[in-house]
């Protein structure tokens, strides 16, 4: 529990502090700085960055630079120049201040998709000539994504097209914040990041690059401690994400905490197995909580999901969840009836005169009815992503401000808490019952012996004997 409360008020200071250095009066002087053709606005230098931090914290300058360097590589800070120096140098090189879509208490999943899409607008813009790590990271999602690459590209194809579209300097200042994020979590070999800086490290973030045979040993040090750096970077993400999810899901884990309203293992009460069942009426709080967590908790839960079929009802489009649960149908339904659901889902939802048509962009229309030729479980994935997504970003934040989910929460019960010492008591006395195998054979060694025991008629017995054939 310290360890929580610790890391908790760690995720707070920094964000504090990062939210401070960007105040335009007392925060770190920024300026637009030209780099290489391009006016980058409200760049700071490393050595402003440094100076800021000690006097705003009463520390030296090393220790200034430090706390500088982690924040470079947790990603709120990241280097215009030499992106995969994930440190602060007290000099006059350039650094941006990570935009707080990208900041690690946002919580995103870190998903292969999106690094997909990634690499593949990258693959567009570069025409084809990608680093060499990037481009096995490509032939890798490619090969392993290969059921939904056509979503993939499509994703990549109208972002490229939505940031040309946008002046170049904010095009360029986009780009580097989208590759700064990847670097901290798809770290490229050769990443000096202030997380490797220790006594079993043989590179010193803090150090000046040095040129020529020191930089070819320092690249060698890296390839032969590739295991140890990615370990250490990815360890301080594991924790803080254990950390965070482990305090948002304690109250509603049974076995950290105490089932209300007693607990069915000890005292063999069924109430709270009732008052969770799949299609109960009336939700617990604790239930109805755990649906703002994140949409895929709601999805995830029938009582939750019959909750947000009556919000789109009421908003004309349940035809959006209804799609969803018919692709999970399929994806997860037996291969036998495979072809007939997708044609039924086709019919249903995409086909022109649709009765319940569903409004997806014309690229994944065209992609699905390519795909519907030869049906798969995942022929309907892109379109499936496309309404979720949709859903996602737009009904669900509704959803939670709307009178539908503020009644359920108005109605939702908080069961008391039962006197479990006198059914635990009672669930000791009770004796087991005993198993139907062994019911059955005392049953038959009870008939067996009533048998025993009834009076033998021997007329019956003579005439039974005479009806023998000779």
């Amino acid at each position: 529990m310290c360890i929580k409360v610790i890391l908790s008020h760690c995720l707070k200071f920094r964000k504090s502090v990062v939210l401070e250095m960007q105040d335009p009066k007392s925060g770190v002087k920024s300026q637009p700085q030209r780099l290489v053709i391009t006016a980058i606005p409200h760049a700071v230098t490393g050595e402003d960055i440094v100076n800021w931090l000690s006097e705003r914290l009463l520390v030296d300058t090393e220790e200034a630079r430090s706390v500088g360097s982690m924040l470079a590589a947790l990603g709120y800070i990241y280097p215009l120049q030499q992106h995969k120096r994930l440190v602060i140098r007290a000099d006059a090189s350039l650094y941006r201040f990570q935009t707080p879509y990208f900041w690690p208490t946002q919580q995103w999943p870190v998903e292969d998709t999106d690094y997909a899409i990634y690499l593949a607008k990258r693959n567009i813009r570069k025409k084809g000539i990608l680093e060499l790590h990037e481009q096995e990271q490509y032939n890798h999602l490619h090969k392993w994504m290969n059921h939904k690459w056509d979503f993939i590209v499509m994703q990549a194809k109208e972002q490229y097209r939505a940031a040309k579209e946008r002046k170049k300097p904010d095009r360029v200042v986009f780009e580097c914040q989208e590759r700064a994020y990847w670097v901290v979590h798809r770290p490229p070999p050769g990443t000096v990041s202030a997380m490797d800086f220790g006594l079993e490290r043989r590179a010193d973030p803090n150090a000046n690059q040095v040129q020529g045979e020191e930089t070819g040993k320092l690249a060698h040090s890296s390839f032969l401690i590739p295991l140890s750096r990615n370990f250490s970077r990815c360890s301080l993400f594991s924790v803080v994400s254990l950390v965070k999810y482990s305090s948002t899901y304690q109250s509603h884990d049974p076995f950290l905490s105490r089932p209300l309203p007693s607990n069915p293992w000890h005292t063999d009460d069924a109430t709270y197995w009732t008052l969770n069942s799949h299609n109960v009426e009336t939700p617990t709080k604790q239930r109805v909580e755990r649906w703002t967590f994140s949409f895929a908790e709601l999805l995830s839960d029938p009582r939750g999901r019959d909750d947000f079929r009556l919000f789109l009802k009421k908003e004309f489009s349940g035809e959006n969840l209804a799609f969803w649960e018919s692709c999970e149908d399929l994806k997860w339904g037996t291969a036998a009836t495979m072809k007939e659901k997708a044609e039924q889902i086709y019919k249903t939802f995409l086909a022109r005169g649709a009765p319940r048509w569903i409004n997806i962009d014309g690229k994944t229309m065209e992609i699905t009815i390519k795909s519907l030729k030869h049906p798969h479980r995942y022929v309907l994935d892109a379109a499936q992503t496309h309404i979720y997504m949709l859903m996602k970003k737009d009904s669900y934040g509704r959803y939670l401000k709307s009178p539908v989910f503020k009644e359920t929460q108005k109605k939702a019960i908080a069961p008391e808490e039962h006197n479990d010492s006198q059914l635990e008591q009672n669930a000791r006395t009770r004796r087991p019952s005993l198993s139907p195998i062994v019911l059955r054979q005392l049953e038959a060694e009870r008939r067996a012996k009533m048998a025993a025991a009834a009076p033998v008629d021997i007329t019956q017995v003579m005439s039974k004997l005479s009806r023998k054939p000779q």
